[in-house]
């Protein structure tokens, strides 16, 4: 456990989002579910951190630079734990920075897809069920739904956004 904490408190000290979702493993196999929340709350943390020195920076992140891989991970699994919970408006100002964000053009637009899915009012599990194609995500093993329905989008386009 001694040494857990020890790579911890180096990768916070160093800034490193990678590093810690590195570490994540081994958090669930030595920390309770208490112990969690704060390891989890420490990597958003950071996250917003670097976010906020992008934004001042007016660079956009590279999805293949680990870090800033890291990053936006960590601020989409925000912006879908603010979808989960009905909080919609917030989860679409995410997926709106989200999409800016990245000079990943795929991921750009899925964040997109995803901000319309919230804006129209969808609830996160219609999303996922009439919109996002999780068979197709899950074969890409991307960190975000990247592989959207036909049909879905069509929805999306005829509800006005």
């Amino acid at each position: 456990m001694e040494a857990f904490k020890e790579k911890v408190l180096k990768a916070q000290s160093e800034g490193s989002v990678a590093t810690l979702y590195v570490l994540a493993r081994e958090a669930h196999e030595l920390l309770s579910e208490d112990e969690l929340v704060p390891f989890y709350a420490n990597i958003l943390e950071l996250a917003l951190e670097n976010l906020t020195d992008v934004l001042g920076s007016a660079r956009q992140m590279d999805i293949n630079e680990v870090e800033d891989f890291a990053t936006l991970r960590a601020i989409y699994e925000y912006a879908m734990e603010h979808y989960s919970v009905g909080k919609k408006r917030d989860a679409s100002a995410l997926f709106e920075v989200l999409s800016g964000l990245s000079s990943d053009k795929k991921f750009s637009e899925a964040m997109k897809i995803h901000q319309a899915g919230a804006d129209a009012g969808m609830s996160i599990d219609a999303f996922v069920e009439n919109v996002g194609d999780m068979d197709t995500t899950r074969n890409t093993a991307s960190f975000y739904i990247s592989e959207f329905k036909k049909e879905g989008l069509k929805t999306l386009q005829g509800s006005g956004s």
